[in-house]
């Protein structure tokens, strides 16, 4: 008996070596500690195998038998998908921008540039698509997390039936893991509550090392590893995170290559460069002083010229026209012009200091030796680039978001020397934007144009790209990189996860254009639908018919929307085979033609959960989700807890409101954070100073307010409250704060304003500690540990004090603030 089985799987190996490629594939002995496979991949995981070995009573008279390893097939390459953050088409010098970016030039002169390639025009949607092969609508991220609905196209939830590129490489024997921007997790699932499944480690991905949300201050970020909060930037002066991210990246490879150097890896890398806060360090922001002193309308030229010497745009492509609503350069003071080249120039550093880490990443590739049989896609950025920062700019971007649109030059140069420290959180204006996104009209949000989605992408494999340096303009999207990657791998689209069936894959896969034989092929992507904000747009065959925004994105919701979200825009139309930069409207000339396509777009989002369109922002942003706190005004805290995300935290935000501490003092005296949220940019702390009782609050970083006792508290117990009462109704009021310590008051202050829309990012909602940055840097440094015992902390919270025409201005602003 024991000897027929073995004879059966000696022919069973036989067989299977002998098969042809695609099937599977073994080596070594099955049974052995050293045997591998290859799976068939249609069904993750792959079921046990059957055991193949004897078992008796005794283990002398038995013979044991190992499950096969999953390996992926023969040749697979390894993978490293890298994509930057907030980047147009003109930012990069691989793409006729005037910043150098070297790491990308090295992936274009080892392989292929592709010069239409397209985002979704927003953050985490694109990622959605880039990590699934899916349109964003069809993995429930039509919009950000924080703007979530329950339908099935923007509920935020990479559904079961749509496994990522990790799990998928991960079941077939890869490495994986994802290094930076993790804006994928729905907003209430941040805490230590989870659930997980929708972090990277439930996402298929083995290590995440990075930051959770839109965006965080590279200087003290909010970083995890995996699920657990880290603050490797503490004793660390001259930290950055983008220098930490290749670090890190570069160790895990390194650790990967001692244990199983054979082990073919997926590291996606997506730092927080260039989105804001602009935060390069001193020596990249030093190598573009004068650099832009020309201005955004010389510098869009400069740019439209390098594009047609490096055959990036074609030859006849218009340069489309300056928009009415931004100043031409010339048309600024002196001191204005002296603020903005400053913006550019720290905008510039980020680009160039993100593009050379991302370099020290792919070096440690080739020092490993694995440089040949890599496939390194390098997209620059996950949209247009960013409008974000007002016409003006701001060294507090939080400043914008809380609709501050016009700070005054005077004031914002007092941060010039200072712009992109630790002590700036920064913008820059939206003319850059605009010049940035060169040759395009508009920007990053706006995905019914190409400012808001063309990008630029190199892609290289030595092994399997010969056209060094070519070319290519096939139409291709973010869902077609998962089907390039599994066609690269030799590893089959699944049908089954975990007993879920999947839905297809969305994208193409762009394999077909490597050759330099196929440098020139017809598009495999004929059509292609784009949607958001209900802006939106529809590719087929050559054709884009594409509504004209109706408010620009850096206005914050100050014009009118149309109230018929499906009839009430208008449309345009453009040939881009002809009209490269969609300079030139056929809408009034084709209207047959126009028609034809608006049809094309109803079939392609009733396919892919584009409807029901929305461009209302209230209803999106206070429709109830899921979460944890929703509706609950008294919340109680006791001892340390650091790290609670603001959406999980009571919100001051418009409203009275009362903050009482039951505090222990030893002999000797105490100091240390009792509450805080926000810090340095923006927010509050109740602490204790030297034994005085102190409430701090932080006007974006424009003004402190401070309530402080005077007489140190005894040892002993005692009662702080913070009491305040709220001038509504309205947002952004003023009301009068009370200190009180055992019902005694020892400070009493009225102030005229309070921070009306957002307090906080990035920053956590901290206990007895304060993780991140100050509320006040002259009174303390982090972590500001509370050195008595605080018993009890109780926040009780009145009513919102709102109209509703106040809720409508303040969640269009959080929409922008955290998209």
């Amino acid at each position: 008996m024991k000897t027929k089985a073995l004879a059966l799987y000696a022919t069973t190996f036989l067989v299977m070596a002998c098969a042809p490629a695609g099937a599977q594939q073994i080596t070594g002995t099955l049974g052995s500690p050293g045997a591998t496979t290859t799976i068939d991949g249609k069904y993750l995981p792959p079921p046990p195998p059957a055991f193949g070995g004897t078992i008796n009573l005794e283990a002398s008279k038995s013979k044991p038998y190992w499950p096969a390893q999953v390996v992926p097939p023969k040749g697979a390459p390894n993978v490293l998908l890298i994509m930057t953050d907030d980047q147009g088409y003109g930012v990069s010098g691989t793409f006729g921008g005037v910043i150098p970016t070297p790491a990308m030039d090295r992936i274009a002169q080892m392989g292929l540039r592709y010069t239409q390639f397209h985002s979704t025009a927003l953050c985490s949607p694109t990622r959605a698509a880039l990590i699934t092969g899916r349109n964003h609508h069809s993995v429930g991220f039509g919009i950000i997390s924080e703007q979530s609905t329950g339908y099935p196209g923007y509920d935020s939830v990479i559904g079961v039936e749509n496994a990522t590129i990790g799990t998928i490489l991960k079941q077939n024997g890869y490495a994986t893991s994802w290094f930076g921007k993790n804006h994928n997790t729905p907003s209430y699932q941040y805490s230590a509550a989870g659930p997980f499944d929708q972090w990277p480690i439930g996402m298929g991905f083995d290590y995440f090392y990075g930051f959770m949300g839109g965006e965080t201050d590279q200087w003290t970020p909010n970083l995890y590893q995996n699920m657990t909060p880290i603050f490797p930037w503490v004793g660390k002066p001259g930290y950055n995170l983008t220098t930490d991210l290749a670090d890190e990246a570069i160790d895990h490879m390194r650790r990967l290559n001692a244990a199983a150097p054979d082990k073919p890896f997926f590291l996606y890398y997506v730092p927080g460069g260039t989105h804001s806060p602009h935060q390069p360090t001193k020596e990249w922001i030093d190598k573009f002083k004068g650099k832009f002193d020309m201005g955004w309308n010389a510098l869009r030229d400069q740019i439209f010229a390098n594009q047609k010497r490096l055959g990036v745009i074609p030859a006849n492509t218009q340069l489309t026209a300056w928009p009415d609503e931004l100043q031409k350069w010339e048309m600024l003071t002196a001191d204005e012009k002296k603020l903005f080249a400053r913006q550019a120039e720290v905008f510039a550093g980020y680009v160039a200091y993100t593009d050379h880490e991302i370099g020290r990443v792919i070096q440690e590739v080739q020092d490993e030796g694995k440089l040949d049989n890599t496939l390194i896609i390098y997209i620059s950025g996950d949209n247009g680039t960013s409008p974000e920062g007002t016409t003006r700019g701001t060294p507090n971007q939080y400043t914008a978001y809380n609709g501050i649109l016009d700070l005054p030059i005077a004031d914002q140069l007092k941060a010039y020397d200072a712009w992109g420290s630790a002590a700036t959180y920064p913008h820059m204006a939206v003319a850059w934007a605009w010049a940035f996104d060169t040759p395009f009209k508009w920007t990053k949000e706006v995905a019914s144009h190409f400012g808001g989605t063309r990008q630029g992408i190199a892609i290289c494999w030595p092994n399997r790209i010969k056209d060094a340096g070519g070319i290519r303009s096939q139409f291709h999207h973010m869902i077609d990189i998962v089907p390039t990657i599994l066609e690269a791998t030799g590893i089959p689209a699944p049908v089954m996860v975990n007993g879920i069936a999947q839905k297809p894959i969305e994208g193409v896969s762009m394999s077909y254009t490597f050759d330099k034989s196929s440098a020139n092929v017809p598009s495999a992507r004929t059509t292609q639908y784009f949607e958001m904000f209900a802006n939106r747009a529809i590719y087929h065959d050559g054709w884009i018919a594409a509504t004209t925004p109706p408010a620009a994105p850096w206005l914050l919701g100050t014009a009118k929307l149309p109230e018929d979200v499906v009839n009430g825009y208008s449309w345009e139309l453009y040939n881009i085979v002809d009209d490269y930069s969609e300079s030139n409207d056929l809408a009034s000339r084709m209207p047959d033609k126009l028609r034809e396509m608006k049809d094309v777009f109803l079939v392609e989002a009733t396919k892919y959960n584009v409807f029901p369109l929305d461009n209302s922002v209230l209803s999106r942003i206070i429709a109830a989700r899921p979460s944890a706190t929703a509706g609950k005004t008294t919340f109680t805290y006791s001892g340390v807890l650091p790290g609670i995300p603001e959406s999980d935290a009571p919100s001051i935000l418009n409203k009275s409101y009362s903050i009482t501490a039951a505090v222990e003092i030893p002999q000797g005296g105490a100091e240390g954070m009792l509450v805080t949220l926000g810090g340095r940019f923006g927010g509050y702390g109740l602490y204790v100073l030297k034994g005085k009782p102190v409430f701090l609050y932080n006007m974006l970083d424009l003004e402190r307010f401070r309530w402080e006792g005077q007489q140190a508290l005894a040892p002993g117990k005692h009662t702080i409250v913070f009491d305040f009462k709220y001038d509504g109704p309205g947002f952004g009021k003023g009301g009068t704060g009370v200190l009180k310590v055992d019902d005694t008051e020892v400070a009493n202050q009225k102030i005229a304003h309070t921070i009306p829309f957002l307090m906080t990012i990035d920053e956590t909602f901290d206990v007895g500690v304060d993780t991140r940055t100050p509320v006040e840097d002259k009174d303390y440094q982090v972590p500001f540990r509370f050195s008595g015992k605080l018993d009890k902390l109780t926040f009780q919270l009145g009513l919102e004090q709102l109209t509703s025409a106040d809720n409508q201005v303040i969640q269009h602003a959080l929409t922008k603030a955290k998209d």
